[in-house]
């Protein structure tokens, strides 16, 4: 089919919800920031406006980019489900395809859908140019920030476009006004579309989602470990501090990571100064603290003493110095003891007798945690009960462990036939991938980030009603965890709420200046 003279449709299964609709009607004015939670059809109006886009100015092309090939795998299905675009003018790019083929394909295709890390290297490259594309779309967009390859694109984009127009499609784009204004002011967001469970035109498309608390003492044979453990982790915070290094008795992990990387940066630029490198000891030391105390309160003894092992056989000098310390052999003593006799965090006991009551022919529930050992372990432990269970984790590393794509794809489509009832993902089965609706979703721990927190509820209550289960470990990061993401979701809705007619919205820079930087 010439491009030049079709006119494109949307095709008959497609039916757009009232709220799909009215956000593409606007989507299709300005550069707009949509923020849905997920599963309710972000993608869709991505190819409403993409439809209209193509009919308005036949001669150009769209793109869509998310951060992974399946994700852009699920949009080219979209535009090949519910469009007449041909197929054959539905281009799928990945790095594997050699240069000299991805510039034919660019050449070729109406539709184009890329991670942002080959499509940002085609350009710096040559092989691509944006002048004759008169829409993009990013998604995941609450990773426009910094230095992700989202923030480059928009800006080559909008200085070689002809007709440009950007959609912004995320379930969260961060609780903080900063961030929120550097993810609208990197991709030239002019207006915010937002829409919550609770909105009218949204109410009738969503079920109900019912939550529950399940809450676990903390063992008090593990809050001794704990109490040896911040005895430590106090002294180096109130060294860093009385060094003014820090300006807090309480500092976050992120606040250690940011010190971590300053002092670092400043010892590997020839600052040798004795302060110095104790500041990167002191600071290499809290942060390892903090993480063992985090696996003690959320994870468990098995988890704490596989960390400690490798720190005992790490031959670096702030680990031989921790591992000498007086209370971390103390505390090293009873985590050998209690992983010898089998001791299993409260959480995984409860876990056990929750799927099994939970369990019934044609439930699916998906179980997420934060780390691949909890994940192998929960399996491993649903599948002894005689629960058919499957994990679902981040892609293959440099130590070989993971799932490749087409794995990922496979186990979800299995999960999806009903060829097991209980999928337990890390953080992969959250953002964006086509995980099927489930009927629970438990979360074996919460999470203080409210975009990870609305990514995992998102996967309940889509087609029916379902029920998001918390198990928390009292008095705990557990408990600090789950009332974090709440307040960070309360506050980025409010924000939101300021930026919806775009009045609000950071207008910093201007396209000029970003012209006077080039």
């Amino acid at each position: 089919m010439d491009r030049h003279k079709a006119r494109y449709e949307i095709t008959t299964p497609f039916e757009s919800r009232e709220y799909q609709t009215t956000i593409a009607q606007k989507a299709v004015e300005r550069n707009t920031l949509v923020v849905l939670p997920t599963g309710m059809g972000k993608t869709l109006i991505a190819v409403l406006v993409g439809i209209e886009r193509l009919n308005k100015y036949p001669s150009d092309k769209i793109m869509i980019m998310a951060p992974t090939r399946p994700l852009n795998a699920q949009h080219t299905k979209s535009f090949e489900k519910f469009t007449t675009v041909p197929k054959e003018d539905i281009a799928l790019i990945t790095g594997k395809y050699l240069p000299a083929k991805r510039e034919q394909m660019y050449k070729d295709a109406t539709i184009i859908a890329a991670t942002p890390q080959c499509i940002r290297n085609d350009l710096k490259n040559g092989r691509l140019d944006l002048a004759d594309f008169s829409f993009i779309i990013f998604d995941e967009a609450h990773r426009a920030v910094k230095g992700y390859a989202y923030t480059y694109i928009a800006k080559k984009y909008m200085l070689q476009a002809e007709h440009p127009l950007i959609l912004g499609l995320t379930a969260s784009p961060g609780s903080s006004r900063a961030k929120i204004n550097e993810i609208t002011e990197n991709l030239f967001i002019k207006a915010a579309e937002i829409r919550s469970e609770t909105d009218g035109d949204v109410q009738p498309y969503v079920q109900d989602i019912e939550r529950e608390w399940v809450y676990v003492d903390f063992p008090e044979k593990y809050k001794k470990i704990k109490s040896l453990l911040e005895e430590c982790l106090k002294d180096d915070v109130h060294w860093l501090k009385e060094k003014h290094y820090i300006f807090t008795y309480k500092p976050s992990k992120k606040m250690l990571l940011d010190l971590q990387r300053r002092v670092g940066s400043r010892y590997s630029k020839g600052s040798k100064h004795f302060g110095t490198m104790w500041a990167m000891i002191r600071s290499a030391e809290a942060i390892k603290l903090e993480h063992a105390i985090e696996l003690l309160e959320t994870q468990g003894i098995p988890f704490l003493h596989d960390y400690f092992e490798k720190i005992k056989s790490s031959k670096k000098r702030t680990d031989r110095r921790l591992i000498k310390n007086r209370r971390i052999e103390e505390a090293m003593k009873t985590i050998d003891k209690l992983y010898k006799s089998g001791e299993e965090h409260p959480k995984m006991k409860k876990m056990r007798t929750l799927v099994k009551t939970l369990a019934k022919p044609d439930i699916k529930i998906i179980v997420f945690a934060n780390y691949r050992a909890t994940v192998e372990k929960i399996k491993n432990m649903l599948k002894a009960e005689g629960i058919s269970a499957h994990e679902f984790i981040g892609q293959t590393t440099k130590n070989g462990k993971g799932m490749k794509q087409e794995e990922q794809i496979d186990v979800l489509n299995r999960f999806r036939n009903g060829e097991f009832s209980a999928l337990v993902a890390t953080c992969v089965g959250e953002e964006g991938l086509d995980v099927p609706a489930v009927d629970y979703a438990i979360f074996y721990e919460p999470v203080p980030s409210e975009i990870r927190s609305i990514q995992r509820r998102g996967r309940v209550g889509r087609q029916i009603a379902g029920k998001v289960i918390f198990l928390i470990t009292k008095e705990t990061r557990d408990e600090a965890y789950y009332w974090s993401a709440l307040h960070k979701e309360k506050r980025m809705k409010k924000i939101l709420r300021g930026l919806q007619d775009g009045k609000k919205l950071n207008k910093k820079k201007s396209l000029l200046d970003w012209t006077m930087e080039k």
